[in-house]
């Protein structure tokens, strides 16, 4: 029986990838861009040039710009959108979506004006279309784009408060280089998968200083810490920390050159400022936005997350990087 097409909302290079996953399978896959210049250029070059360069896109991907072409006859929709632009696309995707459709959303990142994880957001947008019965999911994990186009061995999860779900969206994406785990834990791994991205910054900073390698894993160590006591406080589980959207994508994300989040940290603890470094930057780095929700959001909590505040006043108070280096050295001493 021939599979119902899939469509990924986003053209970045998280998308692309993601699409190229789905195409690998023989899976007819629509990719959405809100770019037509963009597309059309996808279109005729059969290439991302602009966010995925030097990766062949299958036959069986094709990228257009109209979404309810797009959606046509799809019962799953990946959201690759960044957060900050998220619920407006996502408000006009829900309209034309089938009743039962299930969208995944693999987006790293919280909205600034709700606080909400973008689950969060889909389930808030869905309150004026109840009848549609549409199903969310997550999807979460060390996976930079490059290499997953590249055939690389990944293994990332995907989160669904349905099992059986999960089960069905894990079929559905794995192939023999892109390994899919399974879980219920939804808001585990929205939480670990956006905050790693201002851990990765904080990693950055430390790195554009001259900071060795302890200080990296004493950052990482210490920024999983922050990141499980504020996702257990929002009811998540703590093992979904020590798993792959947590300590694996946040190790990733601190260490590797292709993290974004790192990079905008990199430059600014070589005294960069941050306005320069996002204008030349051709991707979203989510971090940047991240750091101002998760802040609010620890405050509205009442959870400590000293590496978060501190990440928060060199991004939006121009605290110089050393003296928020030195701060934290010389916080109160705890009992680990």
């Amino acid at each position: 029986m021939k599979s119902k097409p899939v469509a990924v909302i986003g053209a970045g290079s998280w998308g692309t990838a993601l699409a190229m996953v789905l195409s690998s399978k023989g899976h007819t896959v629509r990719l959405w861009g809100h770019n037509l210049e963009h597309i059309l250029d996808i279109q005729k070059e059969r290439e991302n040039k602009k966010y995925l360069p030097g990766f062949p896109l299958p036959e069986t991907l094709q990228a257009v710009d109209d979404l309810e072409s797009c959606l046509e006859d799809c019962k799953v929709v990946v959201m690759v959108v960044p957060s900050h632009g998220f619920r407006a696309v996502y408000e006009h995707v829900v309209p034309l979506l089938q009743q039962g459709t299930c969208v995944v959303s693999a987006v790293k990142g919280i909205e600034n004006s709700t606080l909400m994880t973008m689950t969060q957001v889909m389930d808030d947008v869905h309150k004026s279309f109840a009848d549609k019965n549409i199903e969310t999911a997550v999807l979460s994990g060390p996976s930079f784009a490059k290499e997953v186009a590249a055939n690389m061995p990944t293994a990332i999860t995907i989160g669904c408060k349905s099992i059986g779900t999960a089960k069905m969206l894990q079929q559905l994406f794995v192939t023999e280089s892109f390994r899919v785990y399974a879980s219920t834990d939804v808001i585990g791994l929205e939480i670990s998968a956006a905050l790693k991205n201002i851990v990765a910054v904080a990693a950055g900073i430390c790195d554009g200083l001259g900071y060795g390698l302890n200080t990296r894993a004493a950052l990482i160590t210490r920024g999983l810490a922050e990141i499980t006591r504020l996702g257990v406080a929002m009811k998540a589980e703590a093992a979904t920390f020590s798993g792959l959207s947590g300590l694996g994508d946040l190790v990733l994300t601190c260490t590797g050159d292709l993290s974004r989040n790192r990079s905008v940290g990199l430059k600014l603890g070589q005294g960069r400022k941050l306005d320069d470094i996002v204008n030349e930057m051709n991707m979203v780095a989510e971090g940047v936005k991240t750091t101002k929700s998760c802040y609010h959001l620890a405050r509205r909590l009442g959870i400590d997350m000293p590496i978060l505040e501190q990440v928060y006043a060199i991004l939006y108070e121009q605290k110089n990087c050393s003296d928020a280096v030195r701060d934290l050295l010389s916080r109160e001493l705890k009992v680990e």
